[in-house]
């Protein structure tokens, strides 16, 4: 049933969190206003809402959703990276509005993959189908790894959260084993699969493959790699100067982001396909297209084929968990409805 609807939507993590308002008119989602906020300015995301207060007036909302980077659990969460909790029935009071949801990030993340348009979406693998029905996954590495999957009830995608970036490490071959022991040694322990597939992990590969003296080191990487972000550099390296040790570095990280994605689809039987977020694959396209992504992905031994079967797109899109969340408030508002 069409009709209308003011909506907000929310993507909290751990640098800015973004606050939106949508309006809904006979179907179709339009932007009205959008406010981004340093989130380590407010000690709790109360003040973050007056402060938009301040700045728009009175939010008026008749469906909110919001994607925060932590596990939610029975409409709670405790932000994994901030000192803020969120409650679904308080900020249902705080904004006069019935209809709240919080979602973790990745499964707002998720649900806006299934919004985006073409030409926000890469291809590194065809598959047998375009994405659609049936389970898919999600992996997004940037500051951190995030995972999720959209499981298919048979009529539509629904997000489903998961905190598989902390899982465990799980090393291939002998040179992953390596790397496995090296890490072991840098952290004083377990190693997640998250320490290796994020912006430090590729810091970590570059310099596991510098101290194992596999990869020889210049000078003048040394002081750039000292003066600004190390993962930033690397990626900059490859597409600027060529230099070998931060084209080998990103070469083994993209076949270990594939090999993971890869795990997730055997995990849930993905049909529907593979969805890549997050900030650095857009950033290190080329590498992940010239074949180590889908090397490390479809390396399932007697699965092999049924992983090359399957499609995978890389999202261009930064603003995909705001996305999902204004459709997923988009739903609760029309299941007012009726």
């Amino acid at each position: 049933m069409s009709g209308t609807a003011k909506l907000l939507a929310g993507d909290i993590g751990g640098t800015k969190t973004i606050l939106a308002q949508f309006a809904e008119t006979d179907g179709d989602l339009t932007p009205v206003r959008e406010e981004t906020f340093a989130s380590r300015d407010y000690a709790s995301f109360d003040l973050v809402l007056a402060e938009a207060r301040r700045r728009v007036g009175a939010i008026e909302a008749d469906a909110v959703c919001i994607g925060v980077a932590g596990p939610v659990r029975d409409g709670r969460c405790r932000t994994t990276n901030l000192p803020w909790e969120l409650d679904e029935k308080d900020l249902a009071r705080e904004l006069r509005c019935s209809r709240v949801k919080l979602l973790n990030d990745l499964e707002a993340t998720a649900y806006g993959m299934l919004h985006l348009r073409a030409t926000d979406l890469v291809t590194l693998n065809e598959g047998s189908a375009g994405l659609g029905r049936g389970h898919v996954a999600v992996i997004a590495a940037g500051t951190g790894l995030g995972q999720a999957y959209l499981y298919w009830d048979g009529e539509t995608h629904q997000p489903l959260a998961s905190e598989g970036g902390h899982a465990d490490f799980a090393p291939r071959n002998d040179l992953e084993v390596e790397l496995l022991r090296y890490l072991r040694a840098e952290l004083g322990g377990r190693v997640s699969v998250e320490r290796v597939l994020s912006g430090p992990g590729i810091h970590r590969v570059y310099c596991f493959l510098r101290d194992t003296g596999r990869e020889r080191e210049p000078d003048w990487l040394a002081a750039e790699l000292a003066a600004g972000d190390p993962s930033a550099v690397i990626s900059r390296s490859v597409g600027q100067r060529g230099e070998t040790i931060c084209s080998a570095t990103l070469e083994l990280f993209s076949e270990l982001y594939g090999a993971e994605a890869g795990n997730m689809a055997l995990r849930a039987l993905t049909y529907g396909g593979v969805y890549v977020g997050g900030g650095i694959a857009p950033k290190n396209l080329a590498v992940l297209s010239n074949g180590s992504f889908l090397r490390g992905f479809t390396d399932k031994g007697q699965f092999s084929s049924l992983l090359r079967s399957l499609p995978v797109r890389v999202s261009l899109e930064p603003g995909t968990a705001l996305l999902g969340s204004a459709q997923y408030a988009l739903r609760l508002a029309r299941a007012s409805r009726g």
